[in-house]
């Protein structure tokens, strides 16, 4: 087994544990929570989403990783991600009724772009990393960030209108294409590194780790100090997405996946590492399975209702969500590992590939 590849899977694990938390903390939890267990699962919300769509766009990048392709083989490839991307958006949109947080269909419009950029230089990836924040940015002039969000029920009052569809998708949707494009494309980018030069984790590392800390202390600069003026920008948190969000994200990312690519060189053979890389080879069928079996499932324990948006009822202890989430994410690395004893792949990727292959 290709140890890049393990230690891809690797962080992929480690992203979908981490959606788990938020996801059920936000349906049936309190990010407000300030006691210690409350603060930890808080920590996930944005991180395990923004390694979700880097990893996401490295598996774009590491499917193209060849510099030696006939013409014949690119347009066969770029068909192939254009039918993947089709295929997630239809998915998520289908989803969007049931779940109105879905990632899936703005991953769909990413990897949409994301085909078109298959065969430049990788430079381009973190040129288009950067437009898409600036695009973002520029757009905060002209609509305001709160169009159409009622933040007490966090419902989208026009989504299935023309307008509201593509201001949501491209501008103020939960992970709208600009600014979020840009953790694809630097997915992409990192996906054209050589992991096995031990040197380029060992600077993936170093960069994330000191772009999390100039930002983090950008942050305690902010709330030691006297600059009420710059509160709402630095300390936003992932709605909306301004540059200091971004960057710590980032950094954190970096230091995530630079982590998970030493342990995958260092213990190849581990049998527990074998697991969560098989687990994080399905990563597309536990977000849904734990985004509809899951949900169903923590209502019923928890003796509330499903809505997919925040609960009116009184909010399920931390210690109740982080036991159910680990619980459930147990469950998902068992299903992984005997589902893998007869196919390939997860059952919606095995879906996927088979209409876009």
């Amino acid at each position: 087994m290709n140890n890049r590849i393990i230690g891809f899977d690797l962080a992929r694990a480690y992203a979908i544990f981490g959606m788990f938390i938020v996801n059920f903390v936000f349906c049936f939890g309190n990010f407000q929570d300030k006691r210690p267990l409350g603060h930890f699962l808080n920590l996930f919300v944005g991180n395990s989403t923004s390694i979700f769509i880097i990893l996401a766009g490295m598996g774009v990048s590491l499917m193209t990783n060849r510099t030696d392709y006939t013409n014949e083989e690119k347009k066969k490839l770029k068909s192939i991600i254009l039918k993947r991307s089709w295929f997630l958006f239809a998915l998520g949109l289908l989803l969007y009724n049931w779940w109105p947080g879905d990632i899936l269909h703005f991953y769909g419009g990413y990897m949409h772009i994301a085909a078109f950029l298959l065969f430049v230089p990788k430079r381009y990836y973190l040129w288009t990393a950067l437009f898409a924040i600036i695009i973002f940015h520029l757009l905060l002039f002209v609509i305001p960030i709160n169009t159409s969000w009622d933040f007490t029920t966090f419902k989208y009052a026009d989504f299935w209108t023309p307008i509201g569809f593509l201001r949501n998708t491209f501008y103020n949707g939960w992970n709208s294409i600009f600014p979020w494009l840009c953790y694809f494309m630097l997915g992409m980018w990192l996906g054209r590194q050589d992991w096995k030069n031990k040197k380029v984790i060992k600077n993936t590392f170093l960069v994330g780790l000191i772009i999390f800390l100039i930002f983090e202390g950008l942050r305690q600069l902010v709330k030691n100090g006297n600059y009420t003026q710059y509160w709402d920008y630095v300390m936003s948190d992932y709605f909306p997405a301004y540059i200091p969000y971004i960057m710590i994200t980032t950094g954190f990312a970096l230091m995530v996946i630079s982590i998970c690519m030493f342990l995958g060189d260092k213990f190849s053979t581990n049998s527990i590492l074998s697991l969560l890389v098989k687990t994080g080879r399905m990563t597309l069928s536990h977000y849904v399975i734990h985004l509809t079996i899951g949900m169903i499932v923590l209502a019923k324990l928890t003796n509330k209702k499903y809505t997919g948006l925040l609960t009116k009822d009184t909010p399920t202890q931390p210690v109740y969500i982080f036991i159910y989430a680990t619980a459930f994410f147990l469950l998902s690395v068992a299903f992984s590992h005997f589902w893998s004893k007869k196919f390939r792949n997860g059952p919606i990727e095995t879906i996927m590939r088979k209409l876009s292959d």
